[in-house]
Formats: structure tokens, C-alpha cells, sequence
């Protein structure tokens, strides 16, 4: 019997019709376009608008889309894991809303949060589920309302996110094609240089927190970038090396779209050329979980069954990864 993987057969992304310039930013922050690109790349970013509307807005819209471009039965899916840093609410999860909005009356879901890693932990995660026999279809949302949590008055922060997402269904395949392998790493001593510092149960809501503005995205950019160049270029390195991968071996490389410098980085470790590097930041920025999944959409129509994609990400807590996939549709 062949072994059973489980392989990417659609993507979709959603993403909210705002833009937010670098010319907007000027006006609201101490800053200039020239010096947001010279550090990040991003030239704009998408912002979801409109009361009541959050993380599921976005998870929704992609995931109807998805059912729709695929002609799936949304009764056959029966696992939804929402890949989010920004949830609706502490409960309950958004990937149980998801469900609801869309109508996926047999399935079971539940949230993953780790950070910008989060999507590709995910993904792993239903893969996983696929390969024991557990399940046979499930859906693998990556998404956040980053602006929910951004402090617009920080011009380091609010220069690099934006709201966006995406979805991608997952079903067996027994061609050798789908996910071939994956590397996964954390550590949580980062956290002093990537948090939120208030909302958890650590430190509830309270006037205090309002009003000290510590419910926002707190970052040590050079504590932060370091680690990250490091870290998400030795785990692309990795797990090449770890499967006897060259970099002709590889179509595309997927990386977390967080920083121009770190993507490339990681390519020259893997020994990657710019062509076969998805960089789309310069009009997201960092949508968080939605990065790698918005990039796979973007270019799905560049890829081809059988080639080899190594996605790549590295978020706070920090946590890092690494996932090897053999694409399995034109």
C-alpha cells in the first residue's frame, strides 16, 4: 500500500479592500515612505474596516471562495484549524465561528496560535490528521486582523502589518505528492522581545492597561531581526540538507513575509536565486498567519505538479519552522 500524505488541492485568500499607503502613514505618524521601505519593503497595507468585523470576516470570505473554486461539499470537510494570533475572542475559537459562518456542519475546529509560525504549525497539525486515517478532508486557515493590535502612534510596528488571509484544502494523496516533511522549533525566552504584554490572564484588561497602551504589539526590533535571520535561515538550510535537496532541486521557496533582509537571508543559505523567491510584502506587509498561504494563491497559477516547495516561517514566542511540499495540481 502507498504511503497516504496529505497534499494542498486549493487555495483562496480574502483580503480586506482598505489600503493603507505609506503616504497615509505619513500623516499619521513621524515617518516617511523612504524610510519604511529601506527597512521593511512595504509600500502598503490591507485594513479590515467595519464594526463587529474580525478575524472570522476574514477566515469566512476565504473559505467561501475556497469551497467554491474547488466545488467541494462543505458537508465532506470535517476539520477547520484557524491559524490566528488575533482571534474574535478569547472563546470561542474563531475557526468554531468560521465553521458556522459558512456552513461546515460536520466539522471540528480549533485555533492555533503561534504567532507568524502559526500557519505552517497548522498545516502539519491536519496533515497529520490525514496521514493516521482520522479524517479526509480538512481546511487549514491562516488569517489575522492585525490592526486589531497594532499601535498606530509606534511608527516601528504599524509600518509592518497589515489584515489578511487565507485558506487551503487538504485531502490524502497516494502519488508521493502533497507534504513530504516538516522541522518545527520554539523557544520562550523570546518573548521579552515579542509580545502583547496586556489582555492574557498574566494581565487582564483593566483601566490601567487601557490607558498605559499595553494592549498592543510590543517589539525589540534588533533583538527580534537577529534571531529571525538566523533561525529561519538555518531551518530552510535544514531541512534541505536533512532530505539530500540541492537548490536546483527546489521551484519555489515560500518564506514568512515579516522582512525584505530576512527573506534573503534565508535564500542565500539555501542557495536560492531570486526567481525562486514569493515576496509579495511590498503590498500586504505582514499579514502574520496569512503571509505564506496569500503568497501560494497569488502565485498558484506558477505552479506545477510535482515541484518541491519549502515554506518557511519564524514568529514571536519565538517560534520557527520548516515544511517541504511536493505540489499536487496544476
Amino acid at each position: 500500500m502507498s504511503k497516504i500524505t496529505a497534499a494542498i488541492t486549493g487555495i483562496n485568500a480574502w483580503l480586506p479592500e482598505t489600503v493603507l499607503t505609506n503616504a497615509d502613514l505619513e500623516k499619521m505618524v513621524d515617518t516617511t515612505d523612504e524610510w519604511i521601505v529601506s527597512r521593511s519593503c512595504v509600500k502598503e497595507r490591507r485594513i479590515l474596516k467595519g464594526e463587529g468585523k474580525g478575524t472570522s470576516t476574514i477566515g469566512a470570505n476565504a473559505v467561501q471562495g475556497l469551497l467554491k473554486k474547488t466545488n467541494t461539499n462543505p458537508d465532506s470537510i470535517e476539520l477547520l484549524i484557524c491559524a490566528t494570533t488575533t482571534p474574535d475572542m478569547q472563546f470561542p475559537a474563531t475557526a468554531n465561528v468560521i465553521c458556522d459562518m459558512v456552513g461546515l456542519k460536520h466539522a471540528w475546529g480549533f485555533d492555533l496560535n503561534a504567532a507568524c509560525s502559526g500557519f505552517l504549525y497548522a498545516l502539519t497539525t491536519a496533515a497529520r490528521m490525514i496521514e493516521s486515517g482520522a479524517i479526509r478532508r480538512a481546511i487549514v486557515v491562516g488569517a489575522d486582523k492585525m490592526s486589531s493590535i497594532i499601535d498606530y502612534t509606534d511608527r516601528a510596528t504599524c509600518i509592518i502589518f497589515g489584515d489578511g488571509g487565507s485558506a487551503v484544502l487538504l485531502e490524502p494523496n497516494s502519488n508521493g505528492l502533497g507534504i513530504q516533511d516538516c522541522i518545527m522549533y520554539s523557544d520562550g525566552s523570546g518573548k521579552a522581545h515579542l509580545h502583547q504584554k496586556a489582555g492574557g490572564s498574566a494581565m487582564p484588561a483593566s483601566k490601567e492597561t487601557v490607558e498605559q497602551r499595553l494592549h498592543y504589539v510590543y517589539q525589540e526590533g534588533q533583538a527580534v531581526y537577529k534571531f529571525a535571520v538566523s533561525r529561519m535561515a538555518d531551518v530552510g538550510y535544514e531541512i534541505l540538507t536533512k532530505n539530500g535537496l540541492t537548490s536546483e532541486d527546489i521551484a519555489w521557496l515560500v518564506p514568512h513575509q515579516a522582512n525584505k533582509r530576512i527573506i534573503d537571508a534565508t535564500a542565500r543559505k539555501m542557495g536560492l536565486p531570486d526567481e525562486k523567491v514569493m515576496i509579495n510584502i511590498e503590498k500586504y506587509g505582514n499579514t502574520t498567519n496569512g503571509t505564506i498561504p496569500i503568497c501560494l494563491w497569488e502565485w498558484e497559477k506558477k505552479l506545477h505538479k510535482g515541484d518541491n516547495i519549502i515554506l518557511c516561517a519564524f514568529g514571536g514566542g519565538f517560534t520557527w519552522g520548516a515544511v517541504w511540499v511536493k505540489w499536487a495540481y496544476e
